[in-house]
């Protein structure tokens, strides 16, 4: 083969193994748009479609709820939430959802709430629950084994907690008494793999102090452990599980005025971090959600703090 063929044929080869790690990182695509620009919300997959609940516009939080028709890609309003809040936690658990704490309203994180809601999509009604504690704002929640477990947040005075309770739907109750995060944090990503729950990333305390250390709690044995930490550190970023991979989004970095693109996975299998396609265009104060074949990611803030809010509805997959 001469000099030139030989050329083509690596360049070839070179290009086809490029777009090949391309497609392994996964693609975006936008579907219709939440009805209004909403932040600091939560997202939440149940009885086949996506719940936009709660959330903040121009600084006031709301009792917001819409429904996504992933089918027919079409929002259409619900039963409010009982309460205006942002910030909230929340977690899916046999077809209800259940959704924890947050702020009132305001943007100062100092008024942290003890509220606890069910949502039965069934029957398009809530149910007011046993209240925690203490209250809590930007909390991390997450159902394992009939429980829910709420971790983390910042409390009415504004102050980060290590807190780690779990709320039982069967006796609605709740058990406080569980070994607390290793460092007291919010604005945190959480998702449960294999019976575990990992949590990734937050912030210590003001939106300039964000970390990337990664912790994984075993309800079974009432532990935590370290796990590789995140390639970045932010704060207020998106995190749920698909494909086995406990994936988290965005984040906001106050001292560039930017928020994060990046979109990283962590992997249980070789207890490694991959690195995915980035996000269109950064954002925070968003939430994530799988149906297990696509992530979708809405509204949120692409500048930090509350800065210019979207109602933009964006969807990750993996091949």
């Amino acid at each position: 083969m001469g000099n030139g063929r030989l050329q083509l044929a690596v360049l070839g080869a070179v290009l086809i193994a490029s777009s090949a790690q391309a497609q392994d990182q996964g693609s975006w695509t936008k579907k219709a748009p939440l009805p209004a620009a909403i932040n600091e919300m939560q997202l939440v997959f149940a009885a086949g479609k996506l719940h936009a609940l709660g959330g903040g516009v121009l600084g006031y939080s709301g009792p917001y709820h819409e429904e996504y028709d992933i089918r027919n890609d079409k929002w259409r309003p619900l039963a409010r939430v009982p309460r205006s809040l942002d910030h909230t936690g929340a977690a899916e658990l046999n077809g209800k959802i259940y959704l924890f704490g947050g702020f009132i309203g305001g943007g100062t994180h100092v008024d942290g709430q003890p509220s606890a809601f069910e949502y039965d999509p069934s029957l398009n009604t809530w149910r007011l629950l046993a209240p925690m504690k203490a209250g809590r704002g930007s909390p991390g929640a997450a159902a394992v084994d009939g429980k829910i477990y709420v971790i983390g947040g910042r409390d009415q005075t504004g102050k980060t907690v290590n807190t780690n309770s779990a709320y039982d739907p069967a006796t609605n109750t709740w058990k406080d008494d569980l070994a607390p995060l290793p460092k007291a944090r919010d604005h945190l990503a959480i998702g449960v793999i294999d019976g575990k729950i990992h949590v990734a990333g937050g912030r210590f305390g003001a939106s300039t102090d964000p970390t990337n250390e990664h912790d994984i709690y075993d309800p079974k044995t009432n532990t935590w452990t370290s796990g590789p930490p995140m390639p970045t550190k932010r704060s207020g970023l998106a995190g749920t599980v698909y494909k086995g991979l406990f994936m988290v989004l965005g984040g906001e970095v106050p001292t560039e005025r930017r928020t994060n693109t990046e979109n990283e996975a962590f992997d249980p299998k070789t207890n490694s971090w991959r690195t995915l396609s980035p996000m269109p265009m950064g954002r925070h104060g968003t939430n994530a959600a799988t149906d297990g074949e696509h992530v979708y990611l809405v509204g949120g803030s692409h500048l930090p703090g509350g800065g210019d809010v979207t109602n933009e509805l964006v969807v990750f997959t993996l091949p």
